[in-house]
Order: structure tokens, then sequence, then C-alpha cells
């Protein structure tokens, strides 16, 4: 949205033709705030009947017709209300599905990186947890605000022609009340909702990312203190929760106090009013009803001051769903393109990530020949992840350009670049499906026997002869989980089964026990062959017999070579080369030293 709009025009919008059920929702609550105080109307004439007869109560002889009136219109007032909230359910039904499907379909146009960028789990809550806040709103915070404010406006008119200065003395702590609230739920109020949903977010973030990174906590018994982002989250909220009710706790005893203390205003006052006459059997049957009538006040504010807030979650919603569909996906390029071959080359070549300002690719070039096998080694952070998602245009390049078969990847169609180009992450995921349809994602028309084709040259035999339904089970059903490892040989029997000409394969040992780690390595050869690679290792091992090793540093390249020539060079490569023998001599001595 461009041009920022107030949050009900925006819920209009996604209602569509249903807009009307919404406006007749409200109009229909209204009518049921002031049916609903028509019953203490005729209580007060059933109390003034009462009082002026007594103590010969026989001669009150409309008491049942005034009985049955109020009981009339409480009904009333409960079929008028019910109308209402049918017709406020269809309307919000309707937004809260339009606006899930419209930002759903945006955000499959969106590059991978956008999701990288604000974090899988904060697009998740945006996108179910946003909608499901309109939803409850239009359905019934809204037909109940409408209705909490047409109620105190037809009570104030009630007191008044009743008896004006009890009407006075009610509305003075009403009054006070609102001053309170409105302190309350001000424009800090809104900036205060917005910290929370952060942090609510925040928070649901990382532990996102921490259930994902439980196998290698368990692998490395490592603590929860290990995800200090994790937990530092939770910090953050705890210390904001606390410190804001602490600030609330004031101005809420006020608000409270003076809510609850219409009753004493009206008691005073009529001790002062009462003095000279205290039998004026008039005054009495008014305070009586006041006494009655002015509690319903009391929750109605209660109302409006809950419901506030709920109209600063829908602005914070509607802001949130906005977040995702502001950002632009990324220029769609030529639907036929002809590819001269399967070569990747990268031209001078600078990004930088959103919200940073240091490069993560700096002026980097470098041209990989169809077939052959190129290597991205480097300390966490030099850009060798970038390098790679760039290339898949998972974002685009700030300066440069990146050629697929000699042609730029924004003029490919980004169907057709999927087509050319399988990228296999280090912490790939399996849909809650089973192991012959999570591969046969890969290409939905594939056969039977191509899918099992695949599997078994992804080197997944054992894995499929020890499941209770084969490739049939599904994963993550009744207890049926799979290693990172096992998980990482499904991913590559996928991208065997899309059968790519060009491959990425992104630190995809990176969860791998031992014995996983050699079968992965043996579903690469048959993955790889004869295919254009990029290949990012933290694993030195893996990469010996690549056709060159680029050594990256700061998002530029240090080093550029094979195996060999870089030993010879004794550079930065030989020093992470000695590093690495190093931790495999000691990792080795240490099992030695444990058996003995």
């Amino acid at each position: 949205m461009k041009n920022k709009q107030s949050a009900m025009k925006e819920l209009m919008f996604y209602a569509g033709n249903r807009k009307w059920l919404t406006y007749s929702s409200l109009v229909f609550s209204g009518i049921s705030a002031v049916l609903a105080l028509m019953p203490f109307i005729y209580i007060w004439f059933m109390i003034r009947d009462v009082l002026e007869v007594a103590p010969d109560y026989s001669q009150a002889t409309n008491l049942a017709y005034y009985g049955w009136m109020a009981v009339l219109f409480a009904a009333l007032s409960i079929l008028v209300y019910i109308a209402a909230l049918m017709c406020s359910h269809i309307s919000a039904f309707r937004v809260a599905s339009n606006i899930k499907k419209r930002t759903l379909r945006h955000a499959v146009t969106l590059p991978v990186g956008a999701f990288d960028a604000i974090g899988s789990g904060k697009v998740r809550k945006t996108i179910d947890e946003s909608s499901a806040a309109t939803e409850t709103y239009l359905a019934h915070n809204l037909p109940d605000f409408v209705g909490a404010v047409v109620t105190p406006l037809s009570m104030i008119a009630i007191m008044f022609v009743f008896d004006w200065r009890l009407g006075l003395a009610s509305l003075f702590p009403i009054i006070c009340a609102f001053a309170v609230m409105s302190a309350m739920t001000g424009k800090k109020m809104q900036e205060k909702m917005k910290q929370y949903n952060d942090a609510l977010m925040d928070m649901n973030n990382e532990a996102v990312e921490y259930v994902r990174g439980v196998p290698v906590v368990k692998t490395f018994g490592q603590t929860v203190f290990s995800f200090e982002r994790f937990k530092s989250s939770i910090d953050r909220y705890h210390t904001w929760v606390v410190a804001y009710t602490k600030q609330l706790r004031q101005p809420m005893m006020f608000f409270t106090l003076f809510i609850d203390g219409v009753f004493a205003f009206l008691i005073a006052l009529a001790l002062i009013l009462t003095a000279d006459n205290p039998a004026d059997p008039q005054f009495v049957t008014d305070l009586i009803f006041y006494i009655i009538f002015t509690p319903v006040l009391t929750v109605t504010l209660m109302k409006i001051m809950f419901m506030s807030e709920n109209g600063m979650i829908v602005n914070d919603a509607i802001d949130r769903i906005n977040s995702i569909l502001d950002i632009r996906p990324l220029p769609e390029g030529k639907q036929e393109v002809a590819l001269k071959d399967n070569s990747v080359e990268l031209k001078n070549v600078s990004f930088t990530y959103p919200e940073s300002n240091h490069k993560a690719v700096d002026g980097f070039s470098l041209r990989i020949d169809a077939g052959k096998t190129v290597a991205l080694v480097g300390e966490s952070g030099s850009g060798k992840t970038t390098v790679a998602g760039l290339i898949s245009r998972f974002w685009d390049v700030d300066e440069g350009e990146i050629l697929v078969g000699g042609v730029n990847v924004k003029d490919i169609s980004k169907e057709r670049l999927s087509d050319e180009v399988s990228y296999v992450f280090q912490d790939s995921k399996l849909l809650k499906t089973s192991i012959f349809e999570n591969v046969r994602l890969a290409r939905p028309l594939a056969d039977e026997q191509e899918v099992y084709k695949a599997l078994h040259y992804a080197q997944c035999d054992d894995i499929v002869a020890k499941l209770p339904q084969g490739s049939l089970t599904v994963i993550g059903k009744e207890g049926t989980y799979l290693s990172g490892g096992e998980m990482q040989r499904v991913a590559i029997a996928r991208a065997i089964l899309k059968d790519a000409p060009i491959i990425v394969l992104d630190e995809a040992t990176a969860f791998a026990d031992p014995e996983n780690e050699h079968l992965v390595q043996k579903a690469f050869e048959q993955l790889t062959k004869g295919k254009t690679v990029l290949m990012i290792a933290h694993r030195l091992s893996t990469v010996v017999d690549a056709d060159e090793i680029v050594v990256m540093k700061e998002g530029k390249i240090e080093e550029r070579g094979t195996h060999a020539e870089l030993l010879y060079k004794n550079g930065e490569y030989s020093k992470m080369w000695k590093e690495y023998e190093n931790s495999v001599s000691w990792n080795v001595s240490g099992k030695e030293d444990d058996h003995d």
C-alpha cells in the first residue's frame, strides 16, 4: 500500500461485496444496546408503583405488565445482537480469508532472500495471527465497541431525564475515568502495542530457529544458553512486560477507583439533597433507579478500555500484513530465452543485505565452465552462501551481473532459472507428507520408477527399508522422523529427480554424522555427474577434488587454484588445511583416549 489508509478502510477493501454486512452489524449492535436499556426503565416503573401504593401493595396492578415488557425488550435485544454477530462473522471470515490469500499469493512471488531477511517464524506469525486478529476484531470487537459506545450515551441521556442532579453526580467520576483511560490508550499505548508485538515476534522467530537446531544440541551436548539469541529474546520480552505493567499500575488503579466509585458519589449527593426532606418518595425512587442503573455504565467503560486495545492490535496487524505486501518481487525475466551452455559467471558482483552497511560480496568475479566443479571455502560470514544465493537469484545484485549460460539471470524467468539451477541447502526441509511425495515435488509428473530410481541413486534404500510403510511413510507422523543426514539424502534424491544441469551445494554435509556423510558423498557423486557444480563446504576433505577452490574473505576472493596449487602457495588455504587436519587428528586421538 503506497498511501497509508485507515485500518477500517483497508479491512473494507478486503471485505469486497460483503462490506455492507459489517455496516449492518454495527447498526444492529447499536440498536441492541438501546433495547438492552429498556428493561431498566420498566424496572423503574415497577419500583415507582410499589413505593406509591406502599404499604397496600395490592394496588400495584401493573407489575406483571412491566415485568413482561422488561423480558420482551431483553429478548429483542438478544435477537438483534445475534443478527449483528451473524452479519459481522460472515464479513469477518471473508476479510480474514482474502487477507491470507492475498498475502500468500504475494509471498510466493518474493525471492527466497526476503524470507531469510524477515525470518520464517515472523512470516508465519504475520500471515496466520495478523489475519486472525482482523477476523476477531470485525466479528466481535467492532460490533461490541459500537454497542459499548451507544450504551453510555443512551444512559447519560436517560440519567438526565430522571434527575439532572443525580445525572451530574454519576457523570463526574465517568469523566475522570475517561481522562485516565485516554492517558493509558493514546498514541503512547499504540507504540507500546507495536513494541509488544515486536517482542513476541522476535521470541517466536528465535523459538523456531532454536527448535530447528535441537538435533545439533543433542549431538554436541550444548545447553540452551548456547542459543544466545533465543535466550536474549525471552529476556527482552520479560524486561519489557514487567516495565510496562509497572508503568500502568497507577493509572489503572485510578481508573478502577473512579468507575467503581459512582455509587459513592450518588450516596454523598443523596445525603446532601435529603438533609431537609428525607422522605421525598420521588427522589428515593430515582435514587434506587440510579443505584441499579449505573453499574451497567461501569461494565461498559471497562469494555471500552479493553476494546481500545483491540483497535491498536488490528492496526498493528494491518501494518504487519502491509510490511509483507510492500516487499517488491524481483523483476520477471523473459519467458523464452536461449542458453548457450550450463556455465555460470559472476562479473564484478557486489551485494549488501537490507538494513546492513557492510557489503556481503564486494567486486566478486568467478567463472564456472559447464561440467566443472568449483568450491567456495572461507570463514563464516565471508560471503560464500551469499554468492550461491545470488546465482539462484534469491536476491538481485547491487552491482555487476550474473550470467547463466551466457544470459543475465535477470533476463531469465524464475521458472526457467529454477529448471536450470538446483539448490541443496545445509538444512534441507521436508514437508509433512510421504518420502515419495517429498521427492516428487521436484518433478510432479514423474512416474513411480523415476522416483524410486532417484531414491536409490541418493543412497536412500536403507531409509525406505526401515520405515513401516516404506517410501509412503509420512514424515513427522506417529513419531516417524529422520536424522539430519537422512533428510539430506532425501533432499538429494529430490535434486537428482529434478536433474537440473547446474547444482549448488551449500554446506550440504553440515548436519550429517560420519556414516551419513559417507552416504551423502556417494549421493553427491551421482547428483553431480556431468553437471556444473558450485560447492560450499567447511569440511575441506569434501573439496580436494574440485576443479578449482576459491578462498573467500570479507566478500572478496583471497586465493584461488586447485588443492595442490593452494597448498604449494602456503597461504590462507594452506593454513585452513593444517587446522582441519589437526582437528581431525584431535578427534581421532580423543576417541582413542576415551577407549583407553
